[in-house]
């Protein structure tokens, strides 16, 4: 086996509800697989469904070696959702950031659609980026949105966020029980078992739509602060 004294080539801390795995590209793909099984291993039952943020720093140009630990790691590991960490921002970036927190937002041109009231049997509604509905969506409506679709009521019907190929996005609702559910590129019926009494959101996970207890998981706890959307 090959030892390196420093750098370690891989490192792993606790972050919200997962783990965060730190790797150094600059050691071979071998040695960093080898890292990662051990760090995993010895969190025994910590790591069934804990959803896993591979971070390799400032390094770029490594998108084969993520795609090849992320593989490695869904076959061999019971994981959660495997994601790498966001891109750290530009100065041009940040100076928006700051400019927001400071402005509240107030004058703020946002993408998301908003509407209040009930959605009726249909009743279609498309949003080029997030749609937010503040009230119930009956069956028979059919939502289409580029981004996240977030219901503040009961959602029956038919939804698709991520049009047309954004795996990222989610669908919450308080009640979630929609007939037909759609993320990106996937497709998922919907459960006649769900009573659509608490809050849940569904996302996708490896290549399948999963739904998950929204108070549990916190899909925007991973968020370092709020952004203007």
């Amino acid at each position: 086996m090959i030892h390196f004294d420093n750098p370690a080539p891989v490192k792993l801390k606790g972050a919200g509800g997962g783990f965060w795995i730190t790797i150094d590209p600059s050691h071979p793909e071998e040695v960093l697989i080898e890292e990662i099984d051990k760090l995993i291993k010895n969190l025994k039952h910590l790591a069934v469904n804990a959803d896993v943020t591979l971070d390799l720093g400032d390094a770029k140009g490594h998108e084969d070696l993520i795609r090849t630990i992320k593989s490695h790691l869904e076959k061999n590991f019971e994981l959660g959702k495997i994601s790498t960490s966001p891109q750290k921002r530009s100065v041009p970036t940040e100076r928006i950031r700051q400019r927001d927190l400071s402005r509240g937002w107030n004058h703020h041109r946002s993408d998301v659609l908003m509407l209040r009231g009930r959605v009726r049997a249909g009743q279609k509604i498309n949003a080029r980026k997030h749609l937010v509905i503040t009230g119930d969506v009956n069956p028979g409506a059919e939502l289409v949105a580029g981004g996240d679709v977030i219901i503040l009521g009961k959602l029956s019907g038919d939804v698709h966020a991520g049009f047309p190929d954004n795996d990222d996005a989610i669908i919450f609702s308080l009640g979630f029980n929609p007939s037909h559910v759609r993320i990106g590129a996937r497709i998922a019926a919907g459960s006649d078992d769900s009573q659509g009494t608490a809050p849940e959101y569904a996302a996708v996970e490896g290549a399948q739509i999963v739904v998950r207890d929204y108070m549990k998981e916190g899909p925007f706890r991973r968020l370092p602060w709020p952004e203007a959307i």
